[in-house]
C-alpha cells in the first residue's frame, strides 16, 4: 500500500506550476511539495493527504513528502476540457491531457517525412542539461533554439525541474516538452519521445533537441536497472527519425563510486547497447571508451559556466569531469546544427 499520511499546510509558498509547503504531521513539521496542475494550490490551514514513502525510505533525492490531494479544496477539480488521452493511467493521479500528436491527427495518419536531419543530444542525467544548454548558447552565440524534451527514468512532472525553468528564463531552452509519462510540460506533451522530437524539430522550430530524465534517478545499482537506460531508447528514437545523435556521456571524477569514475558504466552500457554508432563529446586528454562511436574531444569552458549562477555540484559534491563532459557535448551539439 502507498505510504500516506494525513498533514494540516503551515506555511504555503507562491502556487507556480510546483508549490513548497512547510505542513505538520502530528507534531513534526515537514517539507512538502505539491503539482499544482495536477492537485491545485494549497494555504495555510488546509488539510492535505501526502505521500511520505520517499523521505521515509531515506531516499536522497526530492527531499520532500508529496501531495497527495487537498481535501480542503482539491475534490472539485474538472479535467482539461476536450481532453481524452491518459498519462499515469490506472494509478489513482491518472489525468487527461491534450497531447502534441492530436494537432498532426488525421482520419488516415501518414508517416513523418524523414529524415528530420537537425540534431538531437541524449542525456544519462538531468543534472547535464543545465551546462549542456549553456555551451550550446554559448556556441551559438544565443542564436539556436535548443528545446528539452523530458523523458522517464527520473521525476516525472514537468514543473519539478527549477534548472528547466531558469534555462528558459535565461533563453536558453527554446522550449519543453514532456514525453511518456512524464507530464506537463511547459510547452506540451506527447505520447511518445518520437512525437515528441519530431514536434519540436519541425513544429515549434527548434535548431537542436535534448532528451533525457527529469531530476533524479531510478536505481538498483545493477547493469540494466537504471533510469540512465531510458538514453539507449532515446538514441535509438532519434537515430531512426534521422537525427545526427550525440550521447553526452556520463563522467565523474570525485563519485566515491568506482564504476561511475572516469566514463561511468550507465555510459558504457548504452554504448554497449546500441544498434548503430553515435557521436560522444569528451573533454581534451579522455580516451574514448571502444572504436565503434564517433568520439569527439571538445574544450569545456569551465570557468566560464561557474561564472554564469548555473548549477555547479552534482548529487552534492564538486565534479569538475562531469560538468566538463556535459559542456563538451553542449559545444558538440551546436557543431552539429
Amino acid at each position: 500500500m502507498l505510504r500516506l499520511r494525513r498533514a494540516t499546510v503551515a506555511v504555503a509558498g507562491p502556487a507556480d506550476a510546483e508549490q513548497r509547503l512547510a505542513i505538520d504531521i502530528g507534531d513534526e513539521r515537514r517539507v512538502a511539495i505539491a503539482d499544482v496542475g495536477l492537485v491545485g494550490a494549497s494555504y495555510v490551514g488546509d488539510e492535505i493527504v501526502v505521500n511520505v514513502e520517499a523521505i521515509e525510505l531515506g531516499l536522497g533525492s526530492g527531499g520532500a513528502d508529496i501531495v497527495h490531494v487537498n481535501l480542503t479544496r482539491g475534490l472539485d477539480g474538472s479535467g482539461t476540457p476536450g481532453a481524452h488521452v491518459m498519462k499515469l493511467n490506472y494509478t489513482s493521479l491518472q489525468h487527461a491531457v491534450l497531447p502534441v500528436e492530436e494537432g498532426a491527427a488525421q482520419a488516415t495518419p501518414r508517416a513523418p517525412a524523414l529524415p528530420l536531419g537537425q540534431p538531437a543530444a541524449v542525456l544519462a542525467l538531468h543534472g547535464q542539461l543545465a551546462p549542456l544548454a549553456w555551451a550550446f548558447a554559448a556556441a551559438t552565440g544565443g542564436a539556436g533554439r535548443l528545446g528539452y524534451i523530458q523523458t522517464a527514468g527520473g521525476a516525472l512532472p514537468g514543473g519539478h525541474s527549477c534548472v528547466v525553468r531558469e534555462l528558459r528564463d535565461g533563453a536558453m531552452l527554446a522550449g519543453h516538452l514532456t514525453a511518456g509519462p512524464a507530464f506537463g510540460g511547459a510547452d506540451g506533451e506527447a505520447v511518445t519521445t518520437a512525437a515528441a522530437l519530431h514536434h519540436g524539430l519541425t513544429e515549434l522550430g527548434w535548431d537542436a533537441a535534448v532528451a533525457g530524465p527529469g531530476p533524479g534517478i531510478l536505481g538498483s545499482g545493477s547493469a540494466l536497472g537504471h533510469g540512465g537506460l531510458q538514453a539507449l531508447d532515446s538514441a535509438h528514437t532519434a537515430l531512426a527519425l534521422g537525427c545526427p545523435t550525440l550521447l553526452v556521456a556520463r563522467m565523474s571524477s570525485t563519485d566515491p563510486r568506482e564504476r561511475h569514475r572516469g566514463i561511468s558504466h550507465h555510459t558504457r552500457t548504452v554504448l554497449d547497447l546500441l544498434l548503430a554508432p553515435v557521436a560522444v563529446a569528451v573533454p581534451p586528454g579522455e580516451p574514448p571508451a571502444d572504436e565503434r562511436h564517433e568520439w569527439r574531444a571538445l574544450e569545456a569552458d569551465l570557468d566560464g559556466y561557474t561564472a554564469s549562477g548555473l548549477p555547479t555540484r552534482s548529487m552534492g559534491r564538486e565534479d569538475p569531469l562531469f560538468f566538463a563532459a556535459a559542456l563538451a557535448a553542449g559545444r558538440a551539439l551546436a557543431d552539429m546544427t
